[in-house]
This record gives C-alpha cells, structure tokens and sequence, in this order.
C-alpha cells in the first residue's frame, strides 16, 4: 500500500474534537473492504440519508471533472444500487469489533 492511497482528512474535522471517522471502503486483492462505525444512528433510515448526501458528493466530481451531467450520474448511481440491491453479486459478511 502506497502512503498516497490514503484520503485527505476534511479541514472541519481537525477543528472539531468531537469529529469522527463513519465510514473507510477499500479495494484490495480485487474486492472491496469496509469498515464502519455502527451504533451512530438508531434509525437506519439516516443511513440511506447518508448514502443519498454521498451520492450527491460522488455526482459532483464527476460534473466537475468531466462535465459530466449531474442529474445523469445520480439516475446512473442510484441504477446500480437498486440493480445491487435486488440482485447482490456477493453476500457482505464481518463481524462487529470492539
């Protein structure tokens, strides 16, 4: 692992101590490895609220960086997620760490 894998941290979180890290997704050995913080959110509809808030973020890099139209991202991402959702290509599994 190369040290410039590693995302920046936001500026907002080293000023605010009761900042902290939701959620790290990976891609190593040609899968994909998450580690999350549960227990944030009684309600795991804040998480779909969470995962509709990436969605906007990952529709706007592709706007900005290739132009991209946004309203097409968010209707191609939210595709794939219904497609995953109703079809899984694999069964996550892992455990709960303390």
């Amino acid at each position: 692992m190369a040290k410039t894998d590693h995302l920046l941290i936001p500026e907002a979180a080293h000023h605010d101590d009761n900042s902290f890290e939701l959620i790290r997704v990976w891609i190593a050995g040609h899968r994909q490895h998450v580690i999350l913080r549960g227990g944030v959110w009684d309600d795991p509809a804040l998480w779909g609220m969470m995962l509709a808030d990436l969605a906007g973020h990952i529709a706007n890099t592709f706007e900005q960086g290739s132009e991209v139209n946004r309203s097409e991202t968010l209707r191609r991402i939210r595709a794939g997620f219904d497609a995953e959702m109703d079809s899984p290509t694999d069964q996550p599994k892992g455990t709960l760490l303390e």
